[in-house]
């Protein structure tokens, strides 16, 4: 926490004053910045006419997590990483537009940009200027899109089982995906793309067993819509990622299909840390130790400064 105290010529008195002030004011900066939620509450904001929904719990530096393509706040509760983050952390959850409780506009415009945004209007709608951002799988897209487009609120960010691809790299399975959801048939392109490595393809039981756990959560159309008016691909560039300053931890299961993205980033993202959760799959490595465990040393390592002057 570096602290600036100039101080001229004065007398004693003077200058014990001076430091009493600041230091308490130190004490009322920190007081801020440990505003405590001790359980996690339920709120709502209007973010350009959508309804979001959001939680807070946990005190000290803010971090918004971000989940991904059909999950919702309940990912991170179940996964346990709202519990162990919240003991050093406040953390922030929400729901993505077309997800959990936030609304599902059935409407390709009411996506695109509005992914990265929200995040963005939430945190001035809490009045918090920077903090630390954890995206899993879409969230982990949204998570670089604002990397890339807000680095200057962001004290760091982290990218679970998420990485980059030039543009249209994944156009043929989404195109699958779109046509699969209008139809009201689920996620069965999606599930295939994403198994382990190395696996077989899953059989039709295994993908009804998929859809009968997601759809029942799901809006089909509001995700279709979701996937029609957005393109992550184009809104992060090769420049953004040459340019990046925000540090950044790609953390990906040994065996998640998105590795090869992940590592495609290296040497080609600057400030990036890849690190690689042995054996874990997509559907694996948020459950793991490890995953949380990285998580919290990265945020840990790059404090949120905080300064006197």
């Amino acid at each position: 926490m570096p602290i600036h105290i100039h101080f001229g010529e004065s007398t004693n008195m003077i200058h014990f004053i001076s430091i009493l002030k600041i230091q308490l004011l130190i004490v009322a900066v920190l007081f801020v910045m440990s505003v405590s939620f001790s359980h996690a509450e339920d709120f709502f904001f209007d973010s350009d006419g959508v309804r979001i929904h959001y939680t807070v719990e946990g005190r000290g530096e803010p971090v918004v997590l971000i989940p991904g393509f059909g999950g919702n706040i309940k990912m991170w509760e179940d996964s346990g990483i709202i519990k162990e983050l919240s003991d050093v952390f406040m953390v922030i959850t929400m729901d993505p537009r077309g997800h959990g409780e936030s609304d599902k506009p059935r409407d390709p415009k009411a996506y695109g940009n509005n992914l990265t945004d929200d995040p963005i209007r939430l945190l001035d709608e809490l009045k918090i200027q920077k903090t630390h951002v954890v995206g899993y799988s879409m969230g982990g897209f949204i998570t670089l899109g604002i990397v890339a487009q807000y680095s200057e609120r962001l004290q760091s960010a982290v990218l679970g089982g998420a990485g980059w691809s030039p543009p249209d790299g994944d156009s043929a399975m989404l195109d699958a995906l779109v046509k699969s959801l209008e139809q009201g048939n689920g996620i069965g392109p999606l599930a295939a793309a994403l198994k382990p490595v190395g696996s077989e393809p899953p059989t039709p039981e295994e993908v009804e067993e998929i859809n009968n756990w997601f759809l029942p959560n799901n809006d089909q159309l509001a995700l279709a819509a979701l996937i029609r008016g957005s393109d992550h691909s184009r809104l992060v560039t090769e420049d953004h990622l040459r340019a990046n300053k925000v540090p950044v931890l790609a953390l990906i299961g040994e065996k998640d299909a998105q590795k090869t993205n992940v590592d495609g980033m290296e040497g080609l993202m600057s400030n990036l840390e890849i690190s690689v959760i042995p054996k874990a799959d997509h559907m694996t490595a948020l459950s793991d130790p490890l995953f949380v465990q990285g998580i919290k040393s990265f945020l840990l390592k790059h404090p949120i400064p905080v300064l006197v002057t």
